[in-house]
């Protein structure tokens, strides 16, 4: 009987070969599997915009995996926060924050780039409600904002066993309200954020330009600030940096403590990756850690991910750890730092595969939802990654200037507007276009 994480491994190897290692990685980063036996396979991942993807996309790909190597019909079940939470539970009702220990201070490596913001969130968790409330926490995708969320939530809760905490994403909070409304029940949705004791806000720039949602957070900040409950709240730009949310809200945010996180410098890249590999077992010799940390400068999410990826090769294939094996084994991970111009047809190529359409289907008439979307977004793409002309990019199209300039400018209002989904997809695609450089 194989072991769930040997399957998993092989399972991502699989799909790595029909979507490209990039694509796995964006998508499969932050999932686990929770259980596998003969009737199905349950993956957890905690982010509601991947979980969609893995369900929408990606299944029959993971199933074809199953069949393929392990003659396995095993069916693929995506498990979302509350789910994992009454598994791990076994039925009770709890939060998936008690369940997410090793996002506590005591694991966090602190560096130059994220002291204040550290220090910061210590001091809230030691005296909520009392200093530096509203805490906002702001910086760049996957330097450990959430790590920080969770680690204060953690540290209150060993205070504090039964203390009320709510977590939630922007987009969610958004999500919740837009159910409320269509059930009717806008009165329970009001009852459960503002008797919390510890709101935490994951991603609160989503928020901006929605209107009733801003009104509704109004309210609700308003009710826990003047109850001394407390707010923390995380971003990818400060709150003066977010021309469509409201100065009512703006002032707010600014009320409390704002703290930022940059990406980690190289020491502290040094620290994490070594961090990361003691709690795998896993022996990285100075030599590699340092390869990887000056390949891998901005993202500690993708450091962590790097470090998995070599163990799965090295409990797979068992390949020695040294300089050589690592680097080809990684090297697909790490963005291009040259100057090189992606061609029309190698982003054309990336989004008929993230979109899962054929390129000549790309590239003519035909006019559902989903072709339609995909083939402005590459005609968006080629344009600011490019020099081409729009009569240039209409020619890879067969269609006009006119069209093209159309097509950009509808991708440019979604995402002015707040798209995310689309957001989020042109930021993957653009991750894949880049490692194919």
């Amino acid at each position: 009987m194989y072991s769930s994480a040997y399957v998993w491994a092989k399972v991502l190897i699989h799909m790595e070969e029909r979507l490209g290692a990039v694509t796995v990685s964006s998508w499969f980063d932050d999932a686990e599997v929770v259980e596998l036996n003969d009737e199905h396979l349950i993956i957890y991942s905690p982010s509601d915009f991947r979980r969609e993807i893995i369900v929408r996309r990606c299944t029959e790909y993971i199933q074809d995996a199953l069949r393929e190597i392990f003659n396995s019909s095993a069916k693929v079940i995506v498990f979302n926060d509350e789910q994992m939470a009454q598994h791990r539970s076994g039925g009770k009702n709890t939060t998936a924050l008690e369940f997410a220990p090793q996002f506590s201070f005591e694991n966090f490596v602190v560096g130059p780039s994220n002291r204040f913001a550290h220090g910061a969130a210590i001091a809230v968790a030691n005296a909520p409600g009392s200093i530096y409330n509203p805490l906002f926490i702001y910086g760049p995708p996957g330097v450990g904002k959430t790590h920080l969320l969770y680690a204060i939530a953690n540290g209150i809760r060993r205070q504090k066993a039964d203390a009320k905490i709510i977590y939630i994403k922007g987009d969610e909070f958004t999500n919740e309200l837009i159910a409320a409304i269509q059930k009717g029940n806008q009165h329970e949705f009001k009852n459960k954020y503002r008797q919390a004791d510890l709101m935490l806000v994951d991603d609160i720039q989503f928020i901006a330009g929605k209107e009733q949602t801003q009104n509704e957070f109004f309210h609700t900040f308003n009710a826990l600030y003047e109850s001394g409950k407390q707010i923390v709240l995380t971003s990818d730009r400060k709150p003066s940096d977010m021309p469509t949310l409201e100065d009512r809200l703006r002032t707010r945010f600014e009320w409390g403590l704002l703290a930022d996180i940059q990406p980690p410098d190289y020491e502290t890249r040094m620290a994490i990756l070594k961090n990361k590999a003691n709690s795998l077992k896993l022996k990285l010799d100075d030599e590699v850690c340092n390869y990887i940390a000056v390949n891998i400068t901005n993202n500690v999410r993708q450091i962590e991910g790097t470090v998995k990826k070599i163990m799965a090769y090295h409990n797979l294939t068992g390949m020695e750890l040294n300089l050589p094996n690592v680097s080809r084994a990684i090297d697909d991970m790490f963005k291009s730092e040259g100057n090189a111009v992606p061609t029309p047809g190698l982003i054309i190529g990336q989004v008929s595969k993230f979109y899962g359409i054929d390129e000549t289907v790309l590239r003519g008439t035909k006019k559902n939802k989903n072709t339609a979307e995909a083939r402005q977004v590459a005609m968006y793409l080629i344009r600011i990654h490019t020099n081409l002309s729009l009569p240039d990019i209409g020619t890879e199209f067969n269609r006009d200037h006119s069209t093209v300039l159309h097509s950009i400018r509808k991708i440019e209002v979604a995402l002015k507007s707040g798209n995310q989904q689309l957001s989020d997809n042109i930021r993957d695609i653009t991750a894949n276009i880049n490692s194919s450089l």
